[in-house]
């Protein structure tokens, strides 16, 4: 199926804002603010352990006023437990009640279309008008990775698009007459279905994400310099369709909120040393501030660790609310998304919860 026909599957001739996409600011804060999560594995914890303060983590977004909370698909990453958001989406709906919960996002190369299909379907059915489906053209992974992920699937990025069309049809349920899967269904399939959002660090998922008229959602946090491009894009190529009337973007962003600069600082620069060995191809667990403190960085590793924490909103509450809120102004979405990947469970979880009463969400909303 074409990018043009799937146009035509998404618009209708009277567009409405869907409300499930647009969210609404809490309390006094200035916009909707998100968590994307990784299930973040640190060193010297299992991952039952990560999985468990993913689940507390939830909770307490849901109490703290946070808007959304979506996984991310990783795979081979010892550092990161979400390699399956579908089955921590489950658990982690079982265990709030209104927060929006979604992949941020699930790597559709890497499936087929009607398993995720059946996926969202099961979930939507489980959690009715809570479940977002955040959808990614990368694999995620390593190459070899990939391979084993798409044994038997002969579509790649480059597909993106038809996979696309084939997955909003099996949520639908509306293949043509005479379409080799016009006679399948999706099972289960609910009155609803979860809004499709298209996330991406370039042009192209920004560029289909306007055409299509869908949500989208710009990975800030680690492709910084092509933020400013993509939204334009999306915004200059956007339709309007039944899904949406206007669009709608949110981006991630790395935050980490603690007492003072310096701590927060210290704790941001696990993470950014956990980054630097996946850029490397050595993915492991994130390493503790001591770790990335004594480590003996080259010089251009060492370039790499400060451009990282230079795209990080970090420092006291009050300094991070400034900066999310200067970043918001100066791209102009309409929602953030905070992620901190950092060691250490308290210290992440306490860095949520600052960020959340600095920015003005209300406890309890």
């Amino acid at each position: 199926m074409t990018t043009e026909d799937q146009q035509e599957h998404e618009h209708g001739t009277e567009p409405r804002a869907d409300a499930a996409i647009r969210g609404t600011a809490r309390g006094t804060a200035p916009a909707p603010l998100s968590i994307l999560d990784l299930a973040t594995v640190g060193a010297g914890y299992t991952p039952a352990e990560a999985l468990t303060v993913t689940t507390t983590l939830a909770q307490k977004a849901e109490q703290w006023g946070y808007h959304r909370f979506w996984v991310a698909e990783h795979h081979g990453m010892p550092g990161v437990a979400s390699s399956t958001p579908a089955v921590l989406l489950a658990h982690l709906g079982a265990n709030t009640t209104r927060l929006r919960l979604g992949s941020g996002g699930v790597m559709l190369p890497n499936h087929a279309p009607l398993t995720i299909a059946e996926q969202f379907g099961l979930l939507e059915a489980l959690h009715p008008g809570r479940i977002d489906l955040g959808l990614g053209r990368a694999p995620g992974t390593d190459q070899a990775t990939a391979r084993a992920l798409r044994r038997g699937l002969a579509e790649g990025a480059d597909d993106f698009p038809q996979q696309l069309a084939e997955l909003t049809h099996f949520l639908d349920g509306d293949f043509p007459p005479g379409h080799p899967y016009s006679r399948l269904t999706a099972v289960p399939k609910g009155e609803g279905r979860p809004p499709i959002w298209l996330l991406g660090s370039s042009g192209f998922s920004a560029q289909l994400a306007g055409r299509l008229g869908l949500p989208f959602a710009f990975a800030h946090h680690f492709s910084s310099a092509n933020t400013l491009p993509a939204l334009d894009l999306y915004r200059d190529s956007f339709r309007p369709s039944e899904v949406l009337t206007e669009p709608y973007a949110l981006i991630g962003v790395g935050a980490v909120a603690a007492d003072d600069e310096a701590t927060a600082r210290r704790l941001a620069r696990s993470g950014a040393l956990g980054m630097l060995r996946i850029r490397r191809g050595t993915p492991g667990l994130v390493p503790t501030p001591e770790e990335a403190e004594s480590y003996p960085y080259s010089p251009v590793e060492a370039d790499f660790i400060d451009g990282w924490l230079d795209n990080i909103v970090l420092g006291t509450p009050g300094q991070v609310a400034d900066g999310l809120e200067a970043l918001r102004k100066r791209t102009g979405v309409d929602e953030l998304m905070v992620t901190s990947n950092i060691h250490g469970h308290e210290a992440r979880l306490r860095s949520y919860g600052l960020i959340a009463e600095a920015y003005g969400l209300t406890a309890g909303a």
